[in-house]
């Protein structure tokens, strides 16, 4: 009760400055989905950036210099996810290494080691997250994906849509729920879409869902979010009942939101 009370006590100080206007144009110039946000949603997406990139411990890596550009950006980002809900969803995650490009792990990345995929030597990757780790990102995907907000992949959404399924301590594509109900709608529904995505892939046909999302369930998750905020209208018309369950966790609804043409084309 005491940590909690000190740490509202420390936001509300932080939140008591104004916000950088430096960094409000970081987010117009690099979240491309910020412009679709209504002012409302901007104000409170500012207060979860300023407390996200100040509780966040935050390091550049391979020759990296870290600016604030950097953190308001990928924080923008992150910060979108949890826009219904609260801080509390990112509790866990405490390090965010930033590389310049993409890196090579020492270790299977969490879709090899879901799936016990055998490795053939060390293979670069863009990002990761860690049940009891970091976030690992690499800049310019990052920054890339922030400034196409309509091609359905963005790697900050990816890899902290993995941390918010990590929550309860396991990367099984289902994060923590409210209730019973719940999880048997999430499981009814996203097995049900998983195994679909399967079976297309395995015919040869057209799927929306990126088929990396077949991988396994934490992968379907991650990418299912990625579309969700980056091609909801197609979502919610390819599929209804996968779009409706992140309406509900996520308790927002991008599909009404529009998205300005100069975000559409930004490149």
């Amino acid at each position: 009760m005491l940590l909690r009370w000190l740490r509202d006590r420390r936001r509300h100080a932080l939140l008591e400055r104004p916000f950088p206007p430096a960094w409000t144009r970081y987010l117009e110039r690099n979240m491309g989905h910020y412009a679709a946000l209504s002012e409302r949603e901007q104000a409170t997406l500012r207060e979860l950036v300023q407390v996200f990139v100040a509780e966040k411990h935050w390091e550049g890596c391979g020759g990296l210099e870290l600016t604030d550009e950097i953190r308001v950006t990928i924080a923008g980002q992150a910060c979108l996810l949890i826009l219904g809900h609260d801080h509390d969803l990112y509790r866990k995650v405490d390090t965010i290494l930033v590389y310049p490009r993409a890196v090579v792990p020492r270790r299977p990345t969490l879709a090899q080691a879901a799936a016990g995929t055998p490795t053939r030597g060390p293979m670069p990757v863009l990002g990761e997250a860690h049940v009891r780790g970091p976030v690992i990102l690499a800049w310019d995907a990052a920054l890339r994906g922030g400034r196409r907000p309509r091609d359905g992949h963005n790697l900050v959404y990816h890899e902290f849509a993995h941390k918010l399924d990590m929550l309860d301590g396991a990367a099984d594509g289902t994060p923590a729920l409210a209730s019973r109900d719940d999880y048997e709608r999430w499981t009814r529904v996203c097995q049900r879409e998983y195994e679909a995505l399967q079976r297309a892939i395995d015919r040869g046909a057209r799927t929306f869902l990126d088929r990396y999302a077949a991988t396994n369930p934490a992968e379907f998750f991650a990418v299912a979010t990625e579309h969700f905020f980056e091609q909801p209208r197609e979502m919610r018309r390819e599929h209804p009942a996968l779009y409706e369950l992140l309406r509900d966790f996520y308790r927002q609804d991008p599909g009404a939101r529009a998205l300005p043409r100069r975000a559409r084309a930004r490149r």
